[in-house]
Order: C-alpha cells, then structure tokens, then sequence
C-alpha cells in the first residue's frame, strides 16, 4: 500500500512535468515562468513535511496518509481549472501540502512494522514507487493528451488513482498493536523488536522530543543533509529532464523509451540499496556501518551526470543520467531509512518531516538557479552542482552520522 501511494504520489506530480512542453507552447512560459510553479509545490511541500510529520506522529499513520491522500488527489483533479501561470501555481502550491505527508507517513509505517535489519528492505519498496510513478506518468499523461486533445482530462483521471487507493487503505492499513487480522504471536514479535531497543528505558513514549532537543544532536544534521544533498538533483531530473532533452534538440514523443532510463535505473537502485545494506546487517555489520556504505557508492555514483553535459545520443545522455539516479536511490533509501534507525516511533515521522523541509529548501534554491542558469546560459553548471553536492553531502553524512556520548541515551539509538 505504501509503494502503491508513492506511485500515484508521483504520477500527480508528474503531470505537469510531462505537460510541460505543451502548457509552454500554450501559455508562451519561460523556463523561469515554468520554475515558479515547481517552486510553489516545493515552497508547500517543504513547510508540509516538517508540520505535518509532527501531525503524524501524534494522529498515526493510518488517519494522516487517509487525509493526505484525498486531499491532494482532489487538488490535482482541480488543477484542470487552471487558466494561467497564478492559477497553476495555486494548485500546485496546495498539492505540495497534501502530498508532503507520503514520506514521514511511510517511514513511520516501516518503523512501525519492521524489525532494523529489514528496514532498508522496506523504505527500497515503498521509495521505490517515485521512480515508477515518474517512468508512468509521461506515458500515460502524453497517452491521455493526444486521446482527449487536452491537457485538461489528464489531471482528472491521474487524480482520481489516489481516491481509489484510499477506499483500499482504509480496509487494509492498522498499526501493529490494533490490527485486527495478525495473530498474537505476530503482534508480539513485532512489540519485541521495540522493547528490544536500549534507548527506550527511562524515555515517556508518549512525549516525543523537542525541535530544539533534536537539533542539538550531530546526527539530525547528518541525517537531513543526506535528504537535502540529494533530493534536488532527483527533483532537477524528475522536474527537467523532459526539459533538459528538448532543449538538446529531440521531440517530446520521440523521447519516451529513452525517458524511462533514468526513472527505471533509480528503481532498481531503491532495491540495490536497501538490499545490500540489509545484506550487510544479516552478515554482522552494523546498521551504521552498512548504512554509510551505501551513502559511499551513492556519493561517488552521482558524478555520472558531469558526462552528460558532452553527450549528443539519445539513449547515452540516458544510460549517464540512468547510472547516476540508480547512485541517487540507493543513496537516497538510506537517507531514507536512517530516522527509523537513529530514533524511535515516536519521532520517526517528526525527524523524516524534518529532513523533508531541508530538502524541500534547498529544491526551492536550487530550481530557482535552474530555470535562470538554463535560460541565460546552459544546463551544463547545473549537471556539474547536481553532481558534486551529492558528494559532498556523502562525506557530511560519515562524519556527522556516528555513535556519540548521546547514543543510547533517550533520544537517538546507537548504530
């Protein structure tokens, strides 16, 4: 259920980024015109994650993501009332809000439910749907385009999967401790597996710690820089690649096998990250250790896209974009992973939230830099940053991530 709301998560996103050509023949934006409107989802979606992360972690999963769900597929049905750049941004400015809550929910879920050494597993699964959802939505959305003569019906249809999936949700999605359909032996394994862990001794589980209290640990901060490093490069490509390929010269329609490259490679990264790290840990590393691992490869892998910049073929700009979003992912499912790792239920969703709103800062910046480097000059510095933050962010993150004094004591676990 949650690789299924990550995917429809992202083919409501990915509509306007497949309609893009098209609304900017239509309407006569600029790039920068059509960076306003990235920037209005992500100014939503970065206030969103922190805010409503919180909301989670006191409502629950299941009522935060029944909420989040229907509100944004609503908003994305509205948005075939847009009749101009203000109204567009409106729209996507409210779909930021609802489609904020996905990530903090879903780690909270797998916090919930899974034990640490099948965590990576897990958020691989569910993180996996962005990538399917992005190789989905140009596809289906062009499909509807050229079916309806519109861009209108596109953002009806696509918005109508997220109110279906809630009915399904609501059904099927209980915590551990009130699910009606496990045994009492599986309800007691799972219970296990938390009062297993050291740092809950002396801790209320009810009174999650403070903003403040969090901030204060080196962890947090190694933890959000390898969200806020990366995130943006996958949003640069989600956001722009369909962009960065017309303006190499090919055709919209003539791209689709080759656009598929980089979302299906990331996708195969989501599994190759969370499985080798989860292999590690079965081997007697530990969880940190294999974590970092992973960060290592993912850093050193994203300096694929620099070569780009010199390719004129097609499906080479694609396999070099591939390479480098399958680093992203595995990279991104242990950015993904390490809130449930480092802290407990209780702040899960508060920390993910948080992590959430870095990284939605920095795509703000960042796709502001975008639309007016790509307009005055090329995209070539942009796919030279794209590739050396994340490196940057990997060596943050092993020297920021690590057992300190504060490790065991209450808030953050040892790893």
């Amino acid at each position: 259920m949650l690789f299924a709301s990550t995917v429809i998560n992202y083919i409501d996103r990915q509509t306007l980024s497949a309609l893009a050509p098209f609304l900017k023949e239509e309407y006569h934006w600029t790039n920068s015109d059509y960076a306003m409107l990235v920037i209005a989802f992500r100014i939503a979606y970065a206030i969103g994650q922190t805010v409503f992360g919180r909301v989670v972690d006191r409502v629950g999963t299941r009522l935060g993501l029944t909420v989040a769900v229907t509100a944004y597929s609503v908003f994305a049905m509205l948005t075939c009332f847009a009749s101009g750049l203000r109204t567009f941004a409106l729209f996507r400015f409210l779909l930021g809000l609802g489609e904020s809550v996905n990530w903090p929910a879903a780690t909270k879920a797998v916090a919930e439910w899974f034990p640490k050494h099948e965590r990576g597993w897990a958020v691989a699964l569910f993180d996996s749907g962005s990538s399917i959802g992005g190789a989905i939505a140009p596809a289906l959305v062009i499909w509807l385009y050229a079916t309806f003569g519109g861009w209108r019906p596109a953002f009806i249809i696509t918005g109508t999967l997220g109110l279906i999936w809630v009915l399904i949700w609501r059904r099927v999605y209980y915590s551990p401790e009130n699910h009606p359909r496990i045994s009492d032996a599986e309800r007691e394994m799972i219970l296990a597996d938390r009062r297993a862990d050291p740092t809950v001794a002396g801790t209320d589980p009810g009174t999650p710690p403070s903003l403040g209290e969090l901030l204060r640990l080196r962890q947090t901060w190694g933890t959000l820089i390898a969200r806020a490093f990366t995130d943006p490069v996958w949003y640069f490509i989600a956001d722009w690649f369909m962009i960065f390929l017309v303006a190499k010269g090919f055709k919209p329609a003539n791209t689709l096998i080759a656009f598929w490259i980089p979302f299906i490679a990331a996708d195969l990264g989501n599994f190759a990250g969370g499985g080798v790290s989860s292999w590690l840990i079965r081997r007697g590393w530990s969880v940190g250790r294999a974590r970092k691992t992973v960060v290592v490869f993912g850093g050193i892998g994203m300096l694929a896209l620099i070569p780009a910049i010199y390719l004129s073929s097609l499906f080479a700009i694609a396999i070099f974009f591939g390479f480098a979003t399958f680093a992203y992912a595995a990279f991104s499912t242990m950015a993904l992973v390490l809130p449930s790792d480092l802290y407990q239920s209780r702040t899960v969703a508060t920390v993910s939230g948080m992590c959430g709103t870095a990284a939605g800062i920095l795509t703000i910046g960042s796709t502001f830099l975008i639309g007016w480097a790509s307009d005055r000059y090329s995209f070539a510095p942009i796919l030279i940053a794209s590739s050396i933050v994340p490196f940057i962010g990997a060596i943050l993150v092993l020297l920021l991530v690590r057992n300190t004094a504060e490790s065991g004591g209450g808030i953050v676990r040892r790893i």
